[in-house]
């Protein structure tokens, strides 16, 4: 597995777990089919420049920065007001339709959103698709997304 697709795995993971150890991670990855060393998730971790906050059951655990989810908002607010052209949804999908060129940034910024009732996202030129793990979860989002629209 790429580095980066094991840090995505490891977002998704801190967003569905109370992450406390490094321990935490190498046990979770290897329950999702990866296996890595604690040398590995230490070097990731810092990579991804992840904090420790207080758990909402105790003691602490891993985050992303506050600053970074922040800046990767304004990114996207700012990518969409320049580029938006129209977006619809329908069941578990939403197309965003966007000026050439600015698709693939568009998904990877909604990607990096970490969005967490978001199945997947697949950006070409100038289209976006997401999709979603619910239909309500697809209006959600596309309401989310509408409200990033607005100055």
């Amino acid at each position: 597995m790429r580095k980066s697709e094991r840090q995505r795995l490891i977002k998704k993971l801190m967003n569905e777990h109370d992450i406390q150890k490094q321990e935490d991670f190498v046990a979770l990855l290897e329950g999702a089919g990866v296996n890595v060393t604690q040398a590995t998730i230490s070097r990731d971790i810092k990579d991804m420049q992840l904090i420790k906050v207080p758990s909402p059951s105790g003691g602490y655990r891993y985050s992303l920065p506050a600053q970074q989810t922040v800046d990767t908002e304004k990114k996207l607010k700012r990518v969409l007001f320049d580029a938006y052209v129209s977006m619809d949804v329908q069941d578990y999908f939403i197309v965003l339709k966007a000026l050439p060129g600015n698709g693939t940034a568009i998904a990877t910024l909604i990607d990096q959103m970490d969005f967490p009732d978001t199945f997947g996202t697949i950006g070409g030129d100038d289209t976006v698709l997401i999709i979603a793990k619910t239909p309500a979860a697809a209006q959600d989002l596309y309401q989310t997304l509408t409200n990033l629209l607005e100055r």
